[in-house]
């Protein structure tokens, strides 16, 4: 496996092993039950000292990710379920065999260079859970797909001679020019030829950062933030920095400290309707922040996948509008909100920024499909604004719903605030809960969360949780919401009484 180590990093060599396998083993790409390579070869491969990887080793086996035992080496330990283990056990077995019985052992020799993954392991609800509020989305029933399949299936049929070539790197014409319609109605000025269409937000974080960002970049975000921002970062090579947020979004405060003594080369950011949070970061911040990007000479990558989705006003102008110096890059998703297979996102930004980003567009898949590009073109420019207003007031009924269960049902050490928009309830547990001991009896119970500490860079033992109120409907909300409750207090009691039986210390 690569690991690359820092030698200069104030952060000790053992523990950014440690981290690095860590990330790994939490991000699913090293399975429960492999057996790490032995000190003595991850000494030779990593060219340090055998105290080194005994004591990362040691660390790994303290955070209870790997047992280790003398003479017989270091395996990952499992953190499931017994049932869940076996099934789990008996999937790896069979994906360790070719369909000939030959086995696929000798591929854990390959080196790759993913140190972490988390988007893809908490994407996926596991087979018995009902109610899904992990996944930050809209309730499928509740976008327009029909609408956009039957102009799909028109401009393939009427225009079949559109679909027969290459579109252009940049995106299809006539879909920038839609957009830049948008985007005027909502403050930002911008002409098509200072966009580029991208394959959702995700390919539109992973450009900019395969672009600019190199191993060493210092990459600031929030804590906590996107888990897939984390993820595409942290395989740069990056060193990310991570700056606490308060009710006016990033602490800018803190920010202009740091940044004191490691100068940015970008800084990431989901100022309006956070995720996971659901904090909008108030005007005065997004102007000093880019008074930070222009005063180190650096990058702002601005997420925005959920400015439409307000309840009752409309959020500050995105901190792109304030930029004349071409030091943001806005990413806008169009996918949550229409059609999340359809995967269109716009990227804006300014001259050799964007030069340099549609280049590595075309080597990355040549530009995005043309049919779903067209397709969502005619649906924004003639049924959009309708539509999304319907929308709001569809989900804010649902964030409504969830308040009234938590108000009824949530225990004590719950706490939370109601967002001005988006999908996404951040809630906060008091005291020392065992957020893996919860998270694997609400699995149990049939409920699905994203643990705060995928939202962390180096999973931060946080005792938060992140819950969708918009991807059910408002039954499954309540119901879901109501055993979450439940299972809450439950662990509570139960980590209470085990306090409780423990002899005092003398």
């Amino acid at each position: 496996m690569h690991i690359e180590l820092k030698r200069g990093s104030s952060t000790k060599l053992y523990m950014q092993i440690a981290l690095t396998i860590a990330d790994r083993i939490r991000s699913g790409l090293i399975e429960p039950g492999t057996r790490l390579p032995s000190v003595r070869k991850m000494t030779a491969d990593l060219g340090v000292s055998l105290v080194t990887v005994t004591k990362a080793y040691a660390e790994l086996e303290a955070i209870q990710l790997v047992r280790c035992s003398q003479g017989k080496g270091c395996y990952v330990r499992g953190t499931e379920p017994s049932d869940q283990m076996s099934r789990e056990a008996a999937a790896h077995s069979k994906m360790s065999t070719s369909d000939s019985g030959v086995s696929l052992n000798w591929q854990m020799t390959l080196v790759d260079y993913l140190p972490r993954a988390q988007l893809w392991r908490h994407f996926d609800a596991s087979p018995q859970v009902r109610y899904e509020l992990h996944m930050s989305a809209i309730q499928p029933e509740l976008l327009p797909t029909r609408d956009i399949i039957n102009s799909a299936y028109h401009l393939s049929s009427d225009h079949a001679e559109r679909m027969a070539a290459y579109g252009s790197f940049q995106g299809d014409w006539e879909l920038r020019q839609t957009f830049a319609t948008h985007f005027a109605s909502r403050g930002l000025q911008v002409t098509p030829e200072r966009m580029l269409i991208t394959s959702g937000a995700q390919q539109g974080i992973d450009l900019v950062a395969r672009t600019f960002i190199g191993p060493g970049d210092v990459v600031y975000m929030e804590a906590p933030t996107y888990t897939g921002a984390i993820d595409v970062f942290t395989s740069r090579g990056a060193k990310i920095i991570t700056v606490p947020m308060d009710n006016e979004g990033m602490r800018i405060d803190l920010l202009t400290r740091l940044c004191d003594t490691y100068p940015p080369k970008l800084i990431y950011t989901i100022p309006t309707y956070h995720n996971p949070t659901g904090v909008t970061m108030s005007t005065q911040r997004r102007a000093q922040l880019l008074n930070i990007a222009q005063s180190y000479h650096c990058l702002i990558l601005e997420d925005d996948p959920f400015a439409d989705l307000y309840f009752r006003e409309p959020p500050p102008a995105s901190i792109k509008s304030m930029d004349s110096a071409g030091h943001v890059v806005y990413i806008k998703s169009f996918s949550k909100v229409l059609s999340p297979g359809c995967r269109v996102a716009c990227a804006i930004a300014d001259g050799s920024v964007l030069t340099r980003l549609v280049a590595a567009k075309s080597t990355a898949d040549l530009g995005s499909p043309l049919l779903t590009q067209k397709a969502l073109q005619a649906y924004i420019q003639e049924q959009y604004d309708t539509y999304v207003h319907q929308l709001r007031e569809e989900l804010y009924s649902r964030l409504c719903v969830a308040s009234e269960v938590l108000e009824q049902y949530a225990t004590n050490e719950m706490q939370w605030r109601l967002p001005e928009g988006g999908l996404n309830l951040w809630l906060e547990l008091q005291g020392n809960m065992d957020m893996h001991e919860l998270h694997r009896q609400s699995l149990a119970a049939g409920v699905s969360f994203l643990p705060g500490s995928a939202c962390y860079v180096a999973e931060s033992d946080t005792t938060s949780l992140r819950i969708c109120f918009t991807v059910t409907s408002s039954e499954a909300l309540k119901q879901g919401l109501r055993i979450l409750c439940t299972v809450i207090e439950r662990v509570s009691s139960q980590q209470a009484g085990a306090t409780a039986d423990r002899l005092p210390l003398i």
